[in-house]
């Protein structure tokens, strides 16, 4: 019984520590991942470098992104941080 009265705040702070921590990240990487494939042609965005463009091409892993001067790159969908409005 001394055990697990000496146990609990140790559970305590980890149960506070998962909802505070742990479970908004989850949720935020859920999100970004949810954007990053829902990415269509013609969609402004922001890499995660700062590079500001417009997807010119999608393929299954990767995107072709015209700038404002039209060069285009090609970037991983992974380094996608941000869609444009």
């Amino acid at each position: 019984m001394d055990t697990l009265v000496g146990l609990l705040p140790i559970i305590l702070m980890f149960v506070i520590f998962y909802f505070l921590l742990i479970r908004p990240q989850q949720k935020k990487q859920k999100q970004v991942q949810q954007m990053q494939s829902d990415l269509q042609k013609g969609d402004r965005i922001i890499t995660i470098g700062g590079m500001h463009g417009t997807i010119h091409a999608i393929d299954e892993g990767t995107l072709v992104i015209s700038v404002q001067d039209g060069t285009q790159m090609k970037f991983d969908r992974s380094s996608v941080r941000e869609k444009l409005n």
